[in-house]
C-alpha cells in the first residue's frame, strides 16, 4: 500500500467529518493518517480502538468514514479503510504495543467481562489499559464473537483476529474459555467476587419471519450457521436467503462455496436499500449468487422439509411518520419457487433463558440506563444484549463507552 500517497490525499480537514460524523469510535483519521512514524500512528489509534486490523477491514466504510470524506463529493473519498488495517497489520508483525495508562487507585480492582466478542474485548482493555485486573468468561474455545465465529474467513482472515485478540490479552487480561452464562457460570457469583461486571453476550437467536412454515426441517438462522459452523449438505441443493444486511450476505456467500446449485437472497426493498455493504454485495453477485429484490417470502412449504416457498412481490411507499419507504405487498403477485433450504437473515434476538433475570424492555433487550447499568447491583451490559447498533465499530464503541462508566464507578 502507498500510505505516502493517501497522506498525500488527504486534505487533513480541521472539522474532520471521517471522524466526528463517520466514524462511530471518533478515531482521529486525519491525525492518524497524517502521522508518518507508524508506531506513533498506532498509539494514536489506540487512544480510541484496539481493534484496527479488524476495523481497517470489515467496518462498512462507504456509509461511516469514507461516506463523510470531503474528498468523495466531487471523486474517490481518501482510502481510511485500507490506511487502518495497515496500521493495524503493521502492529503486528512489529510487536507494538498497545500503550497502558495505569491508575494506581484501579490497580487492586476486580471486573468480570462475560463474552469475548467485539464490545467484550473493547471494554476488557480499556479497563486493563487503566490497571484494572480483567477476566473474560467466553462460551466458546475461543475468543472472538462474531469475529472468529461470524464472519467468514474469506472477509476477515482468522490469524488477524487471532493477532489482535492477542494483543489485547497482552495487557494482562485472564481468560474462562468454555464458560457460559447461565451454565457454567453464575452472575450473582460473579458480582459478589468481582467489584464490576460486564454482559456482552451478543444476541443470536434468529428473530423469525413469523411465517406458515418456517418451523420445517431445512430452515435454519443466518447467525447460528455462521456462528457453529454446522451446515447441511448443500451439495446440489436449492437455497433461499431471507435478509438483506451482512448476515445475509456471509450465509450466502458461504452456502455457495459449500456446493449449493443455487443461492438466491430475497429481500423486501430495492438494491440501494440494503444495509449491506456496496462492496459484499458485488462479491455476491460476483460468486454467483442471485437476488430477488422488492419480494417477500410469504410462506414455506413443504409437508416435514422445505420444498418450495411462495414469494409476493412488493412496491415501496411513504407512510406518514416514517423516514424510510416501507415495502407494501402487492396483491395476487404470489409466485413460488423451489427449494431445500431456507436461511432465515431478519435480525436476531437475546436468549431468553440467559437474560431472564434482569429487566428487560419491550424488545426483549437487557435495559441499561445512561450509566450502562442494568437493574442488577454492579452489573453493566453493552453490545448487541442491550439492543445496540449491529456493527463491529458499533460494539467497540459500546465496549469502550462500558469501560469508562466502570471506571467511574469503581472510583466512587
Amino acid at each position: 500500500m502507498n500510505e505516502e500517497k493517501i497522506r498525500k490525499y488527504c486534505l487533513n480537514c480541521k472539522n474532520k467529518p471521517c471522524s466526528n460524523n463517520g466514524c462511530p469510535l471518533n478515531n482521529n483519521i486525519p491525525k492518524i493518517i497524517h502521522e508518518e512514524d507508524l508506531k506513533k500512528a498506532y498509539e494514536i489509534l489506540c487512544e480510541t480502538t484496539v481493534l484496527p486490523a479488524v476495523c481497517g477491514r470489515i467496518c462498512p466504510h462507504e456509509k461511516q468514514c469514507q461516506g463523510n470524506c470531503i474528498r468523495g463529493i466531487k471523486g474517490e473519498p481518501v482510502s481510511i479503510g485500507q490506511m487502518e488495517a495497515f496500521i493495524g497489520d503493521t502492529s503486528i508483525e512489529r510487536g507494538y504495543k498497545i500503550p497502558l495508562e495505569i491508575e494506581e487507585n484501579l490497580k487492586d480492582k476486580k471486573v468480570a467481562v462475560i463474552g469475548g466478542g467485539p464490545a467484550g474485548l473493547t471494554c476488557a482493555a480499556f479497563l486493563a489499559k487503566r490497571g484494572v485486573n480483567v477476566t473474560i468468561y467466553e462460551k466458546h474455545a475461543q475468543l472472538g464473537g462474531l469475529l472468529s465465529h461470524g464472519i467468514p474467513d474469506f472477509r476477515l482472515p482468522k490469524e488477524i483476529v487471532s493477532k489482535t485478540i492477542q494483543k489485547i490479552l497482552d495487557l494482562g487480561i485472564k481468560v474462562e474459555l468454555n464458560k457460559e452464562l447461565g451454565k457454567d457460570v453464575n452472575l450473582n457469583e460473579l458480582a459478589v467476587n468481582n467489584d464490576a461486571v460486564f454482559v456482552a453476550i451478543g444476541a443470536n437467536i434468529p428473530a423469525g419471519m413469523n411465517i406458515e412454515g418456517e418451523h420445517l426441517n431445512g430452515v435454519y438462522g443466518g447467525n447460528y450457521l455462521l456462528e457453529y459452523n454446522k451446515h447441511p449438505n448443500y451439495k446440489n441443493k436449492k437455497v433461499a436467503i431471507s435478509g438483506g444486511g451482512n448476515v445475509a450476505m456471509d450465509s450466502a456467500r458461504t452456502i455457495k462455496r459449500l456446493g449449493a446449485e443455487k443461492v438466491v437472497i430475497i429481500y423486501r426493498r430495492a438494491e440501494e436499500q440494503m444495509p449491506a455493504e456496496r462492496k459484499e454485495i458485488q462479491d455476491a453477485k460476483n460468486e454467483g449468487i442471485e437476488f430477488l429484490f422488492q419480494t417477500n417470502i410469504s410462506r414455506i412449504i413443504g409437508k416435514d422439509n422445505v420444498e418450495k416457498i411462495e414469494c409476493i412481490k412488493t412496491k415501496l411507499v411513504q407512510k406518514e411518520g416514517e423516514t424510510r419507504l416501507v415495502p407494501v405487498e402487492i396483491e395476487n403477485s404470489n409466485f413460488n419457487m423451489d427449494m431445500d433450504y431456507v436461511v432465515m437473515a431478519t435480525g436476531s434476538k437475546p436468549d431468553e433463558n440467559v437474560i431472564k433475570d434482569f429487566e428487560k424492555n419491550k424488545w426483549g433487550y437487557v435495559c441499561i440506563n445512561e450509566n450502562m447499568e442494568t437493574s442488577i447491583p454492579k452489573v453493566f451490559a453493552g453490545g448487541d444484549i442491550a439492543g445496540e447498533k449491529s456493527t463491529v465499530a458499533w460494539a467497540a464503541k459500546s465496549g469502550r463507552k462500558a469501560a469508562n462508566k466502570i471506571i467511574e464507578f469503581l472510583q466512587k
